[in-house]
Parts: C-alpha cells; structure tokens; sequence
C-alpha cells in the first residue's frame, strides 16, 4: 500500500468519526431538549393544576359567602324578626317572673311549689288556646274568653311578683328600690302574654290581608258581585240548592249567567252581541271597494268641496230683476220749476242682491252640469291639448281646462301621453 493510499484512508476514517461525533451531539442536543420540553410541560401543568386549584378554592369560598349572605337575609326578614324576637321576648318574661312566684309560695310552705308552674303555665297555655282559635276560625266568644283567662292569670302572677319585689325591705333594700323591683317584676310578668298577644293579633291581620294579588282579587269578586247583582243571587240560590261542595263557586256563576243572559260566555249580553254584530257589519261594509259610477269626473272634489267661483261659473239664482222706480215724470214732460223743486225719492230693489258663494254651496245651489262620457272628455282633452308641449302634459293642468276630477285628470294624462308616444314611434318605424 502506498503512502498516499494510506492517508487517504486516515483523512477517511476521520472524516467519519467526525461525523459520528456531530452525530453524537446532535442526538444528544436532541435528547436534552425533549427532556427539557417535558420538564417545562410537566412545569406548566403543575402550574396550570395548581391555579385551577387555587380559583375552585375561591369559588368555593365565594358560594359559601353567598350562601351564608343568602340565609343571612333569608333569617333577617322583619317576619323572622319580629317572630323570633317575639319568642325571645316571651322565654325572657318567663325566666324572670317564675323565680319570684317560687321564692313567694316556697316561704310561705314547700307544698306550695307546683303552684307557680300551674299559675304560669295556665296564662301561657290560655294564650295558646287564642292561637289555636284564630287557626281554626272559632267564634269570637271563645277569643275573648281565653284572652280574659290569660289576663287574669298574668295579673295575679304580677300581684304575686310585686308583693315579692315589695317585701323585698326586709332584706335590706330601701323602699324605692323594693318598689321599683316590684314594679319591674309585676311589667314583666304581664309583658310576655301581652307581646305573645299582640304577636297573634299581627299574624291573624296579615293572613286575612294576605298579599297584592290576594287584594286584587277580593276587590274584582266585589265588584262583580256589585255589578252583577241578579247573577250573583242566582248563582248563590244554585250554590245552596246543590250538596255541600258539588257545585264550585265558578261554575255557579256560568250557569247563572247563561241562565240571566242566555249566553254560554260568561262576559257576553244580548245587548253586547248587538253592538259587536253592528260593529261587524261597518267594519265589512267600510272594507268594501267603492263601486265605479258612470262619469266618474264629477266627483266630490268638484261637486262638494269646491265652490262655483272655483269653477269659474256663477251661481244660478231664481232673483227677481232691480227696479228703480223714481217718482220723476219724464224728463221731457215734466215742467223745470216741479223737476228742481221735487224731492227725488229711490225705491230700494224688490229683493237683496245674492252674495257670491265663498266657501261649501249648498245641493240646491250647485249648477246642474252635463254628464259626459269618458269619449268626450278624451275628445276635449285631445281638443284643449293639440298645441301643448309634452312638459305641459300633466294632470292638474287637463283638471284645469276640461274641468274634471283629479282621478280622471290623471287617467287623461296617461292616455294622451300614449298616444302621443305612439304617434312619434310610427314615423320612426316607417323611416326604418
């Protein structure tokens, strides 16, 4: 092998572990930069995990808080708190006025302690029986019987609790003090039964108040009721007549209005059917077309709503002529001194001159014109047209100088224009 051969084949062998070696780093570049992507996409995800973690906390937190706020204000209406603060009221009345019976009927003899609890328990028990009557809708009577038990129980308890508080001296207080402890106790002992009261006395208002909606309905029952009075009778008369629940109150009142008015439709009356029958027939007969009549050109636009002097035609009047009559004789016969001596006398015309219409001419006013026929108006329309150029040719002027309505002015209009349209388009065709 020669010199040069081998080094060809060193040059050779190094170029290719060149090669393997940039090979090698490649991959391993390669390599790093995976494990680095994944790294920082397991980073992200982490991250990512740990915000979504951090934001379901904080909306959890949030729906908590609105939850709590929800059922803040769902417990602090002004009905729970009137309601519970009424209950407080009424537990706090009762803890401070029984200690004071015990003491009372315990000093006296320990045989005496059931009495107290019986004397308490029967005011609140009386008050109870109030509630109880107004949920059931008993009679006034027995309201007012439990309401009288309940103060006359409450009332001797504060006697009791005030005589307490007053031999209160005994122990060492003064006497206003005893006086006002006896006071205190006695307000007391009476304020839990009273507040308990009027508690009850509230709810039984707002319940037969009842609500917006409740009110509208009680005012259109009364005034149907005050409109309607002959079938308000019948319907009661239906209601007692059928078994005790059968008939419902609504379907009372349809039968009683269709027997009172003869209509299946409880809002309906003959006289009603009527006047949406007459409706009916204006509606139609004002939705009909209006029918074409025969010489269409007088219309109302000349006919009503213009004068004669708009017309150019003066008005036709059955007037007698304007005579003067002199007492003169005549000029030739008279003799000059009785012509310049006499007195000339005018004699005022038979009748008043009429005035000149102004304004809407009555029917028996209006001039009686010719109908004409729609081939004469065109054939005046031809005649008063001829010289006109085609600028000219428009529908106000035709009104003008045939003396028709703007409807058939303008029908005029169209047929002129066509035929002279027409009329220029022959020598074109011709010539071609």
């Amino acid at each position: 092998m020669s010199l040069s051969t081998y080094r060809q084949e060193q040059r050779a062998d190094d170029a290719a572990k060149a090669e393997q070696r940039r090979l090698d780093r490649t991959a391993a570049d390669e390599r790093r930069a995976e494990r680095r992507r994944a790294e920082d996409e397991r980073t992200a995800r982490l991250r990512q995990q740990a915000r979504q973690d951090r934001e379901a906390d904080r909306a959890d937190r949030r729906r908590r808080r609105r939850e709590r706020a929800k059922q803040r204000s769902a417990a602090l209406t002004p009905e729970n708190i009137y309601r519970r603060g009424t209950l407080s009221l009424v537990v706090a009345s009762g803890v401070a006025s029984l200690p004071a019976q015990v003491l009372h009927f315990v000093g006296i003899s320990p045989m005496l302690l059931p009495l107290p609890l019986a004397l308490e328990g029967a005011a609140w028990v009386m008050a109870a029986g109030v509630a109880y009557a107004d949920a059931r809708g008993l009679p006034g009577w027995v309201r007012w019987l439990l309401r009288s038990l309940v103060v006359g129980c409450a009332g001797f308890a504060a006697f009791i609790n005030y005589g307490y508080g007053v031999s209160l001296v005994d122990h060492g207080l003064s006497q206003p003090d005893a006086s006002t402890v006896g006071a205190g106790l006695a307000a007391v002992t009476i304020l839990g039964p009273a507040v308990f009261e009027i508690r009850q006395w509230v709810s039984t208002i707002a319940a037969a108040v009842g609500g917006a909606e409740d009110r509208a309905r009680r005012r259109h029952a009364a005034r149907r009721r005050r409109h309607h009075r002959k079938v308000r009778r019948v319907a009661n008369r239906l209601v007692s007549a059928a078994p005790f629940g059968a008939l419902p109150a609504e379907e009372a009142w349809a039968r009683a209005w269709s027997i009172v008015h003869g209509s299946d439709e409880p809002t309906m009356t003959p006289v009603l059917h009527q006047q949406a029958a007459e409706s009916a027939k204006r509606m139609r007969a004002a939705q009909q077309p209006p029918t074409p009549t025969e010489n269409a050109d007088e219309s109302s636009e000349d006919a009503v709503n213009r004068s004669t002097a708009e017309l150019g035609e003066s008005t036709p009047g059955a007037c007698a002529p304007i005579e003067a009559e002199s007492t003169l004789p005549a000029f030739g016969t008279a003799p000059v001194g009785e012509s310049i001596d006499r007195p000339v006398k005018a004699v005022a015309a038979a009748e008043p001159r009429p005035r000149r219409a102004t304004g809407r001419v009555p029917q028996s006013a209006r001039s009686t014109r010719p109908k004409r026929t729609a081939e004469q108006l065109l054939d005046q329309a031809r005649s008063a047209t001829a010289d006109w150029p085609a600028d000219d040719l428009t529908a106000e002027a035709i009104r003008k100088a045939v003396r028709t309505a703007p409807a058939k002015a303008r029908e005029l209009r169209d047929t002129l224009q066509a035929e002279r349209t027409q009329a220029g388009q022959s020598p074109a065709a011709e010539a071609a």
